[in-house]
């Protein structure tokens, strides 16, 4: 029976063959390495990820199609809302049960490579979900709508710098390596789509996580005025006695200057 694309669940299924080849082939995949996908749909990538490696676990909400790949005999399938599971915990092998469970043992020396076609309505907290993660993934390639990869990747001084820019940047090099049109997908979206690649820096600042957030929220809360707007009143709040130019706007401040006034604040 054909599956009918749900609207609540964002479900855009890859179908062009040559895309998903590209998608395979930036992902690199080797036998053995442990992988998960996020939101498999109905198997266009997932097939070709799991022949090279020999195993995949994969998490899908919709409970349909998590029955439907509980059939194939190499998948360990999480049936859960990827905002709950633990990527800390998994453990994709041969003999972890296939269960509605969030998480599973994984052994401490394996670190896990996480793809996917991101369901567009939420990519922004399941990005911010897996930062919780970074220190037990190796990689992440995920496809995305176009313009989140924009200000994903994108430099200070430009228009799609972005609260979301520092907070990944900060914890990840990362580049667009792929486009996608719309007409590779069916139903096609509205918009276009792109790949992503994430690596986890080795060596990242030593900073609050949830302290830089607060920080960049504040700062980005009102881009188009100048700092001393929104950050300059807060920093006077916690008589900050150190120098930071606010007479710039949030989107001419590069990553390195918010980790180092967060740690700053923070000493």
């Amino acid at each position: 029976m054909k599956h009918i694309a749900r609207k609540r669940f964002g479900q855009h299924f890859l179908s062009d063959g040559g895309i998903i080849d590209a998608i395979v082939h930036e992902i690199a995949p080797k036998p053995g390495q442990h992988m998960v996908e996020i939101g498999p749909g109905l198997a266009a990538l997932t097939q070709p990820l799991v022949e090279r490696l020999g195993h995949l676990t994969v998490i899908e909400l919709d409970r349909d199609l998590a029955q439907r790949l509980r059939s194939h005999g190499h998948l360990t399938v999480i049936e859960s809302d990827v905002l709950k599971v633990d990527f800390s915990l998994i453990l994709p092998s041969s003999s972890a049960p296939e269960t509605g469970a969030t998480a599973v043992a994984m052994p401490t020396t394996d670190k896990l490579r996480v793809v996917g076609n991101l369901p567009y309505n939420i990519s922004t907290p399941i990005l911010f979900h897996l930062l919780q993660y970074v220190d037990a993934i190796e990689d992440q390639h995920f496809m995305l709508q176009k313009e989140v990869v924009d200000r994903m990747v994108a430099k200070p001084a430009t228009s799609d710098y972005s609260r979301l820019s520092v907070m990944l940047q900060w914890r990840y090099a990362m580049e667009d390596v792929l486009f996608v049109p719309p007409e590779s997908f069916d139903p096609p979206p509205r918009v276009d789509s792109a790949v992503v690649r994430m690596v986890p820096l080795a060596v990242p600042p030593k900073v609050n996580p949830i302290f830089l957030g607060e920080l960049v929220q504040v700062a980005f809360s009102q881009r188009r005025k100048l700092l001393r707007h929104t950050l300059g009143k807060w920093l006077e709040q916690r008589a900050y006695s150190g120098h930071f130019d606010v007479q710039r706007r949030a989107e001419e401040v590069p990553v390195a200057e918010y980790v180092e006034l967060a740690q700053g604040l923070q000493a």
